[in-house]
């Protein structure tokens, strides 16, 4: 016997939804993320549970513990750390972000970084490096990624973006970084972020992009 769907729990989930999303504004990141996957997951579990002929009400429960547990990937220590990161390069031009699989992204452009064909760590870099070194937890993992503007050949600039990283790696494990949680990779001029046809687009792109990744998350 083919049982009839009422949308009536589906419908009164995504209300529930929406209110648990209009009441974010004063939550933590992690409280919202949390809070946003709780309740996007209970008006899912709604849907199934009452598509599949079960209990809607039922499938929202369970679909909003799931859906709490998948908001709040970003963890707290991650939240933590970008947030010190932003006060630390604050009006550097260093740009610091989460990225969309949730890894603390900081860009470091060649004003902090590097000069022209050179790939030692600037004095103006190293107070970002410590800062980004304190503090990690050992479930943490960092990856480094050296840039070159198009200026010279791949064979200068394939090698020096591999130097890059590899010095930035050098200064993190004489900060306390266990090497073994650093990986390294230079790309040489093949990902530029700016027009490597003026001189600031070619620092733009003459950078180093070092990413951490929470492995417990």
């Amino acid at each position: 016997m083919n049982k009839t769907f009422s949308f009536r729990p589906a419908v009164a989930a995504f209300g529930a939804a929406a209110i648990v999303l209009t009441g974010c504004a004063d939550m933590s990141k992690t409280q919202r993320d949390t809070a946003t996957g709780a309740g996007i997951g209970a008006a899912t579990g709604a849907v199934i549970g009452a598509a599949t002929g079960g209990r809607a009400g039922t499938g929202a429960v369970v679909g909003g513990a799931i859906g709490a547990v998948a908001g709040n990937i970003w963890s707290k220590r991650m939240q933590e750390k970008q947030a010190a990161m932003e006060r630390a390069t604050q009006g550097t031009g260093i740009d610091v972000a989460r990225t969309q699989n949730n890894e603390l992204k900081v860009n470091i452009p060649s004003d902090f970084s590097f000069d022209v064909g050179r790939a030692n760590v600037k004095p103006q870099m190293r107070p970002v490096l410590d800062q980004f070194a304190q503090g990690l937890d050992p479930a943490m993992h960092v990856r480094i990624i050296g840039h070159t503007d198009s200026t010279g050949s791949d064979a200068v600039n394939d090698p020096l973006s591999r130097e890059r990283a590899a010095s930035v790696r050098e200064y993190l494990t004489s900060r306390g970084v266990p090497a073994s949680r650093i990986s390294t990779e230079g790309v040489g001029s093949r990902q530029p972020v700016a027009n490597n046809s003026t001189d600031a687009g070619r620092a733009q792109n003459r950078r180093v992009e070092i990413y951490l990744t929470d492995t417990q998350s």
